[in-house]
């Protein structure tokens, strides 16, 4: 399976490498393996598998797959006005790119920020890359998701509407090409996190941590 965020790109990719491939085949035959050899990664880079997200009530799963890259506390002022604990994940060329939701609520906030592209494995990439932020409204308080952009990756898709309701684990987007996402959860939320610094993590799929029971998602 696909991201049916990606059809257009797939399609015209998908073109271009056949023209390279014809062009290949006439001129010098053994150059065809180039070619065919980057439609078998673009076709690799846009897979989106099914996952199976968990049921346990008060849970948040990662948005991203990717390598849990910082845990912080940081001031958070464009949505949770508070301070939050921050859970990076850095997305690698070869991640699954394709986004989920980390739990259940509602859309208030879907806003873009333009910025730099620096590389989403370096500090400033934090501060200063493009990105997208949604916060969402859950009961007991708020959590925000942020999309960044990564050196290479030039286009953040984010699907959700404000207003519009979410289910944890369901598909908000992706980012094309290496990026990061971020998680942002309120302090006043008393979240206990589950992962640490360097972990393997898998959108929809694995637990970030939990809420404690006066803030569980909807």
């Amino acid at each position: 399976m696909f991201a049916s965020y990606a059809r257009k790109d797939l399609a015209i990719l998908s073109l271009v490498l056949v023209l390279l491939g014809t062009v290949a085949l006439w001129l010098f035959w053994p150059v065809v393996v180039i070619p065919v050899g980057l439609f078998a990664l673009i076709l690799w880079f846009f897979r989106d598998p099914e996952r199976e997200t968990p049921t346990e009530e008060g849970v948040l799963v990662s948005p991203a797959d990717g390598t849990i890259q910082d845990i912080e506390v940081v001031r958070e002022d464009t949505f949770l006005d508070e301070e939050a604990l921050r859970i990076g994940i850095f997305m690698s060329i070869l991640s699954v790119h394709v986004n989920r939701a980390p739990c259940s609520g509602t859309v208030k906030l879907v806003e873009r920020s333009e910025g730099a592209f620096f590389n989403a494995g370096v500090r400033e990439a934090i501060d200063k890359n493009n990105a997208v932020r949604m916060g969402l409204e859950i009961k007991g308080g708020r959590i925000l998701v942020r999309q960044v952009s990564g050196v290479l990756a030039r286009r953040i898709v984010n699907v959700c509407t404000v207003g519009s309701q979410i289910k944890r684990g369901q598909r908000i987007g992706m980012i094309k090409l290496g990026s990061r996402v971020e998680v942002y959860v309120a302090r006043s939320m008393s979240f206990e996190c589950r992962v640490r610094v360097g972990e393997k993590v898998k959108a929809g799929v694995t637990v970030l941590g939990k809420l404690n029971t006066a803030a569980k998602q909807l």
